[in-house]
């Protein structure tokens, strides 16, 4: 250093003259040149000036030695070269900071020890205005040695103070990973616990948590964890006798550069007395607060020797009044509803009077003062009296019901009309039907009524969904109550069915003038979803007087003439007339009829041949239902046909007569027999028997009956309707098990096309429709033509049915259709009579 100070020592007083006198680095010059007799006393210092680029232009040493090895000039950028590159840029940054802390460096001794040096640095300006930096460097190195001393034995003495801390602390502090692991704990966890800092560290503490609270605790733990929130969470501490503490646990991370988790510390707290007075005051504050809101009263105290009134802040919250509105009669009366009004002033004026009862009841509605709101209000009044007699106090309570009033009005709708049309329902409409039927009769009046039914609702429901076909209800409902009469009261009394009643149709004119309005409107079209809906109705009616007095006479008129309307064709009005009532009696008695032959077994089958009309050789027969009646012999099966409309009669007509088939089969093939592939036709009603099929092949395993032996025959209407799925699947079991499948009565229908293609069919059969009139209606010869080349392509047999003329046999032939049935062929014979025919 002293090869440098020599020829930078003037320049350095000039420098210091120019400093500012607040510059407390050099604030008294004579520092400089220290009396020999302080040398050793005092550290050794290099003191500095640099200019705002960081260069320094003067240097400056105390009288004291500098220990330090200057091998480089600091002067201009030099003084690099002596620091190292860490203890540089710390340097740099110090320079950057308007009031820098000192900075401890290290610097290489004459010695060639590395020694501990503090750095210091303030910013002025020179008397050019330019930016001077202003700094010294002080030799430490021996009072760091002495300090470490200091700071070792204050270390120690912390720790000290640290450990007694924890021990006599009621709390237990711990200390966590960054990844929540525990690393430390306290002492007396292990007291309070039992658990062992081996047990307890990283997880481990987890087993002292109560089961219920673990995954609260565990999953605060893993939030805080993630965004580095400070913790703060109560569990039960299982105890070493096995009880359990309420125990409050709170940590915080302390952070490093850039926020980073370094480490947690916390502290576990006993809050167990805490916690149980905490839960005795909010059981009790619980109890008091489901009092109060159980009750739900506004209480209205009357005075009766004063006048004076009381209302209790629930009533005046009740009522939307304000606390410093007066209590008064009048303020009551304007509140309640008008039509109301009468009520409460009866009350009130009993009250004046003194003849209030001793308790009474009553309904009102109230508009509330502050917002005009409709509640309803039930009221309980007691009058106390003394002991003369007299009134002395009357106590009413108010509870709002407007909820429960408006429940009640909802249930009470509910119950008595359709939530999909908001139309009456049948209860409600028949309630009123038979008032008017009564008020008629005594009054000598009349009026209309009209079953309305939807047709092919059902259709458009199992074809397009149900959502469709409620579209198709509520749009209806719609424009049946636009068109209606006014004086008409209408309802859904089910399904597809609606009921009308108007004493403005009660004669046959308006009533069918108005139902072509109806059905007029009812062209129009109906959308949903983009698609077109058809709507048809049906309708059959009855007049008051005219086809009966009560409402049960005129519901069964009306009823009996939809019926009539859709067995003719639907999309029709039919008024009631007395030939309906013996159809009716008619459909009753074929019912009745048909349960005596099931329950009796009066069943015969009759088989007609299927001829292959190019050889006549037989190749099976179609079985058909005949049954024998007491007195009158046998009888076809037009004489219960209203059975077949009926499921239940309808399935167990079809058992009986698969037993009596299969009997027959049986006798035919133990005598060598073969009486071909036999038919037997099924209705829809079978197809919805979930165990059809099972229960056939069934009956064919107990009479030992080859299934290929056996041909059910299906209409095309079992493919539509709700049972469709029903009929695929019991048609692929029948042909998984070999027996075939007839489609009767093909063209007749409304099945498509693709259902030849999706259902498992065998046969082709041509209804006779279209045979009858093969010979003079070239259509029908055409459609025939058709079918026989459909059938062919799809590699189905085709039957020709109702062959009865040779010119219809010989046109079949040259169609290419070689199979025909028919009175030609071969009529219906019994069992008895078919095998000597065979046998020839």
């Amino acid at each position: 250093m002293d090869r440098f100070a020599d020829r930078r020592f003037d320049g350095f007083r000039q420098l210091l003259d120019e400093s500012s006198a607040s510059n407390n680095l050099f604030a008294n010059r004579n520092d400089i040149l220290v009396s020999p007799v302080f040398n050793d006393l005092l550290p050794a210092r290099v003191r500095w000036v640099a200019d705002g680029r960081g260069h320094i232009i003067a240097v400056g040493q105390d009288a004291v030695p500098f220990p330090i090895d200057m091998a480089v000039d600091p002067v201009g950028r030099g003084w690099r070269k002596l620091l190292n590159a860490a203890d540089r840029r710390a340097l740099i940054a110090m320079a950057r900071q308007d009031r820098p802390d000192p900075l401890t460096i290290r610097l290489r001794g004459v010695d060639g020890q590395r020694r501990w040096c503090l750095v210091r640095i303030t910013k002025s300006a020179a008397t050019d205005g330019a930016a001077r930096y202003y700094g010294m460097v002080e030799d430490v190195h021996d009072c760091h040695d002495r300090h470490a001393r200091a700071l070792e034995t204050a270390l120690a003495e912390s720790r000290e103070h640290y450990r007694w801390s924890v021990e006599l602390s009621p709390q237990v502090p711990w200390t966590a990973s960054p990844d929540g692991n525990i690393e430390e704990v306290g002492p007396l966890w292990e007291t309070l616990t039992g658990l062992t800092l081996e047990q307890t560290l990283g997880s481990g503490w987890t087993t002292a948590v109560h089961p219920d609270d673990l995954a609260h605790v565990v999953s605060v733990w893993e939030v805080n964890l993630t965004s580095g929130d400070p913790v703060d969470v109560d569990y039960r501490a299982r105890l070493r006798d096995g009880s359990y503490r309420w125990m409050r646990s709170r940590a915080a991370a302390r952070l490093g550069i850039g926020g980073k988790i370094i480490r947690w510390y916390g502290t576990l707290e006993d809050v167990h007395a805490q916690k149980l007075a905490q839960q005795a005051l909010y059981n009790s504050e619980e109890r008091l607060r489901l009092a109060v809101q159980s009750a739900k009263l506004g209480i209205w105290d009357f005075d009766v020797a004063t006048g004076a009134r009381t209302w209790s802040a629930e009533l005046r919250a009740m009522l939307g009044l304000a606390e410093d509105q007066p209590a008064t009669s009048e303020l009551a009366l304007s509140l309640v509803h008008p039509e109301d009004r009468h009520i409460l002033g009866g009350m009130l004026a009993a009250v004046a009077s003194g003849t209030a009862p001793l308790h009474f009841e009553a309904t009102l509605r109230i508009e509330r003062a502050d917002d005009g709101a409709l509640r309803v209000i039930k009221s309980r009044g007691w009058t106390m009296l003394s002991e003369q007699g007299r009134p002395l106090r009357i106590v009413v309570t108010f509870l709002d019901i407007t909820e429960e009033h408006d429940v009640e009005q909802r249930i009470r709708w509910a119950a008595t009309h359709d939530p999909m049309t908001r139309l009456p329902n049948r209860a409600l409409w028949q309630a009123r039907l038979e008032d008017m039927a009564r008020d008629a009769k005594e009054q000598g009046a009349h009026f209309g009524l009209m079953l309305l039914d939807i047709d092919d609702l059902k259709r458009i429901n199992d074809s397009l969904g149900h959502d469709a076909g409620d579209a198709l209800l509520c749009d209806f409902a719609k424009r049946l109550a636009a068109m209606a009469p006014p004086d008409a009261l209408l309802g859904r009394l089910g399904g597809d069915e609606f009921g009308l009643i108007a004493p403005s149709l009660a004669d046959s004119a308006a009533m069918e003038a108005w139902s072509a309005k109806l059905t007029a409107n009812l062209r129009q079209r109906h959308v949903h979803r983009g698609r077109s809906l058809d709507c048809g109705v049906s309708m059959g009616a009855a007049l008051s007087g005219d086809h009966g007095e009560v409402a049960a006479e005129l519901l069964k008129a009306a009823d009996l003439a939809l019926y009539s309307s859709k067995a003719v064709g639907r999309g029709r009005l039919t008024l009631f007339h007395s030939e309906l009532r013996a159809e009716a009696q008619q459909r009753s008695s074929m019912i009745r009829m048909a349960r005596q032959v099931v329950a009796e077994n009066l069943i015969i089958p009759y088989y007609q041949p299927k001829i292959d009309m190019r050889s006549g050789r037989v190749l099976g027969h179609e079985a058909l239902l005949r049954w024998r009646h007491p007195r009158l012999g046998v009888q076809l099966p037009g004489s219960i046909v209203a059975a077949f409309d009926h499921g239940e009669l309808a399935a167990a007509l079809t058992r009986r007569m698969l037993d009596a088939v299969l009997r027959d089969m049986r006798r035919w093939l133990d005598t060598g027999f073969d009486p071909g592939r036999i038919a037997l036709n099924a209705s829809a009603a079978d197809f919805m028997q979930d165990d059809f099929v099972d229960s056939v092949l069934e009956q064919l395993s107990r009479y030992d009956i080859p299934p290929c032996h056996v041909e059910i025959e299906v209409v095309e209407t079992v493919f539509l309707g709700r049972g469709a799925d029903h009929v695929a699947c019991a048609l692929r079991g029948f042909a998984q098990a070999g027996v075939r499948i007839a489609l009767d009565d093909f063209g007749t229908g409304y099945a498509s096309l693709s259902h030849l293609k999706h259902y498992p069919v065998d046969v082709l059969k041509i209804d006779r429709s279209f045979i009858s009139n093969i010979t003079q209606d070239a259509g029908d010869a055409a459609i025939v033509d058709a079918v026989v080349k459909l059938g062919s392509s799809l590699g189905m047999e085709v039957v020709a049915e109702g062959v009865e003329t040779a010119e219809q046999a010989e046109l079949l032939l040259g169609h290419g259709c070689f199979i025909g049935q028919g009175f030609l062929l071969g009529r219906p014979q019994p069992f008895a009579d078919i095998r000597p025919l065979r046998a020839e």
